[in-house]
């Protein structure tokens, strides 16, 4: 009996009806994890006639599930504090590379391996953008990122130099005023300089910028730098008029750890032409020392930003960019193929994956340190578990009826 065969295929449909739920729940603290819903469609109708109005008398012969759409919409963020975590806030997908097999997900729970390797929970390398000196170029070809924790960053030697400073107005001839400064040398070792102003007369001062004799590998007294030395002149009002200049050229020359003589520029004035000396009734002071050297180091700490650029804090002080993970988009996320281990594949359904970095080309933003939950709804599939139970339920039991009927009528043969 046709009867049979209909239900038999509601009892199917819902099985697996059945089963996308429990693999939902299954999944419910997923990281990352995409709920799903089976859809079901009617399958084909036998045509038995058309009734006096000429309309069809159709008997449809059961069910099936049409489709399984995956609910792709944002999950909510927990914040952990780990480093290497990250959520991706709006749309698109994690780049990943696992055994040369390009993969997407977005379960954002990464860590280092024994290599620096910015990795998946399974292994999978996190593509992006690697830096190159602190520079990311998102026109070069995606990579594997690294994070470089024992890697030593080489040093910068100091190549500008700022006082923001005033001298005594009421200084009196022959007063002096000395400040020091920190510099660096090409190896990264610290030097500590010192300016000495000594006035010659009103709105008048020369000046001498000396390092520590032992630091060129001599003795007795500090030995000036080359272009170390120099007048000052300021006008009645305070305002410095002799040099017109910023004073270059100052070299630590024949240091005794054999670096390269470093030559750095002293700023007189700021980027507006405003002097950062100025002569004022009061006492002689720094406000502000500023320079742009530093020693070599090292990886201390990093943090993944919203544009998923890792931002490494070094132990000397400074931060650099190691590089930028890529996200990925695609025109029909429902052409995604599941992969297991929180993983997707693309496909010929999905579309062209556009790959770029986040906050553009309508990709959302990262949210380092944090984990995006899974988007499974346990009330909403409760109650599609209770449905799916009942139209099980209803199913067996139009079996069970049409049994009963086809033993009725085999019974009228027998009696």
């Amino acid at each position: 009996m046709p009867s049979f065969s209909t239900s038999l295929s509601g009892l199917d449909a819902d099985s697996q009806a059945l089963s996308v739920i429990s693999n939902n729940l299954a999944n419910l603290n997923t990281t990352g994890y995409k709920g799903q819903t089976a859809v079901f469609q009617d399958l084909f109708y036998q045509q038995l006639g058309t009734d006096g109005a000429g309309n069809p008398v159709q008997v449809g012969v059961g069910t099936q599930v049409g489709s399984i759409t995956s609910q792709f919409t944002q999950g909510n963020i927990d914040s952990t504090g780990v480093p290497t975590d990250a959520a991706i806030q709006g749309d698109g997908f994690f780049v990943v590379q696992n055994q040369g097999v390009t993969e997407y997900t977005r379960a954002g729970n990464f860590s280092l391996d024994s290599n620096g390797k910015l990795v998946t929970s399974g292994g999978a390398q996190v593509l992006g953008y690697p830096a190159v000196n602190g520079v990311i170029d998102t026109n070069q070809a995606l990579g594997s990122l690294s994070i470089p924790t024992g890697q030593v960053s080489p040093a910068n030697p100091t190549g500008n130099l700022t006082l923001t400073m005033n001298l005594n107005g009421n200084a009196a001839k022959n007063d002096s005023f000395s400040t020091s400064a920190t510099v660096y040398d090409s190896l990264g070792a610290s030097h500590l300089i010192t300016f000495t102003f000594t006035n010659t007369g009103p709105g008048a001062w020369d000046y001498t910028v000396t390092i520590p004799a032992a630091d060129v590998g001599q003795t007795g007294a500090p030995v000036k730098l080359t272009n170390g030395t120099g007048s000052l002149k300021f006008d009645g009002t305070g305002k410095l008029t002799t040099p017109a200049t910023d004073v270059t050229g100052l070299t630590m020359t024949g240091l005794a750890n054999g670096a390269t003589a470093p030559t750095f520029t002293w700023h007189l004035f700021d980027a507006t032409g405003a002097a950062n000396i100025t002569q004022a009734a009061g006492a002689s002071a720094v406000s502000q020392t500023t320079q742009d050297g530093y020693a070599a180091g090292t990886v201390s700490s990093f943090i993944i930003d919203n544009a998923g650029i890792i931002q490494g804090t070094l132990s000397n002080g400074q931060t650099r960019a190691l590089g930028q993970i890529a996200l990925a988009t695609f025109p029909n996320e429902q052409g995604l193929q599941r992969n297991g281990d929180n993983t997707l594949l693309a496909s010929l359904a999905a579309g062209t994956p556009n790959i770029g970095v986040a906050g553009a080309g309508g990709r959302g933003s990262i949210s380092g340190g944090a984990l995006e939950r899974s988007n499974v709804d346990i009330a909403s599939e409760f109650a599609k578990l209770i449905q799916a139970e009942r139209a099980y339920q209803a199913n067996a039991r139009a079996i069970t009826t049409a049994d009963e009927v086809t033993q009725a009528a085999i019974a009228l043969k027998t009696a």
